[in-house]
């Protein structure tokens, strides 16, 4: 993590970090094991390293994540489960994306397993480059209520796409 990645409008001092993070998946659905992997890395990823600062109270924080298919619901609350804050984003603008990385993932899966290493690092490539537009995006539609860095921006990227993924 860069410095400017810290560089945000924060009160000195504050904690500005997740210490907890939840899914609220349908119980209904049942999710692949690659995507559980993946949930549960990028989970693992965000608590060992964030910068997560809601800008109406100071932290740690407690993430609670769900969906209706629309829109992912964000409920921020403090360290001992009270509500802080909590909002809606919907999915519209992530659709493109979400739908084009789904289909580099699958082909990058395929490479996997039977094309040369030159084939999946360009895949890969591609890959990445939408996951970064992804959390682009998300960063930029967050901020009219939080601060975030890159790398827990791509993670919760990575967390919002598996909530999202229909099998």
């Amino acid at each position: 993590m860069t410095d400017d990645d810290r560089s945000i409008d924060a009160p000195e001092g504050a904690n500005r970090k997740l210490i907890k993070i939840e899914i609220s998946h349908d119980p209904r659905r049942v999710i692949q094991p690659e995507y559980a992997h993946e949930e549960a890395v990028a989970i693992y990823d965000i608590l060992d390293d964030n910068l997560f600062y809601l800008q109406e109270a100071d932290g740690p924080y407690h993430l609670i994540l769900s969906t209706d298919n629309r829109h992912v619901h964000f409920d921020v609350r403090s360290a001992d489960a009270q509500p802080l804050k909590g909002f809606i984003m919907a999915l519209g603008p992530f659709r493109r994306i979400m739908r084009d990385y789904y289909d580099v993932c699958n082909h990058y899966y395929d490479a996997i397993r039977t094309k040369s290493p030159t084939q999946i690092q360009a895949i890969d490539m591609g890959r990445r480059a939408l996951h970064n537009e992804g959390s682009d995006l998300l960063q930029e539609r967050l901020g009219n209520y939080l601060t975030t860095d890159n790398m827990t921006a791509r993670r919760l990227f990575t967390l919002i796409y598996v909530l999202t993924h229909r099998s």
